[in-house]
């Protein structure tokens, strides 16, 4: 069960580093659009802004969430590293409280928001809810629960984890 919930988690991690990376690349290619037709074709769009802005909170909180899982958030290290194994266990243990308590509020308060504006229009977008644009809150929030769940009950993700196929390989 716990291989099959950490494989499950796997997927989940490369969807969320696939979208987190594909809201980078169409930000990147709709900033410089923008900025040409306002300043070489005088003529503004008036969409790439907030288009920008909806995939930059995509980008956040579900690349926050991946982040998470691989481990690279920010983190004193030294101060782990100070004290003894049993406070060390305590303080990660602390922070997987903290990392809990703060996913539970995105979701349930992301999810408040998403509901309370989901009948608004972005101005720009007549078609789309302003609850859209709120919607990676909550989604993010859950997918972080996903895998704080992981890291309590399964552990740290194995070292064949596609998280680490950056990581130079031992040599036999």
């Amino acid at each position: 069960m716990r291989a099959r919930y950490t494989r499950a988690m796997e997927g989940l991690y490369l969807a969320c580093v696939g979208i987190s990376g594909l809201a980078l690349v169409v930000i990147t290619l709709i900033i410089p659009y923008g900025v040409f037709m306002r300043y070489a074709m005088n003529s503004a769009a008036s969409w790439p802004e907030p288009l920008a802005v909806l995939l930059m909170v995509l980008f956040s909180f579900v690349g926050g969430a991946a982040v998470y899982r691989a481990n690279l958030h920010m983190a004193v290290v030294a101060l782990l590293e100070a004290v003894s194994e049993r406070t060390r266990k305590a303080m990660l243990a602390l922070v997987d409280l903290c990392m809990l308590a703060t996913a539970l509020f995105m979701l349930g308060y992301g999810a408040h928001l998403v509901i309370v504006t989901w009948h608004q229009v972005i101005a720009e977008f007549p078609g789309l809810s302003v609850g859209i644009t709120y919607l990676p809150i909550p989604i993010g929030g859950l997918i972080t629960v996903l895998f704080i769940i992981e890291r309590v009950w399964c552990g740290e993700p194995p070292r064949t984890s596609i998280m680490y196929s950056d990581q130079p390989q031992d040599l036999e």
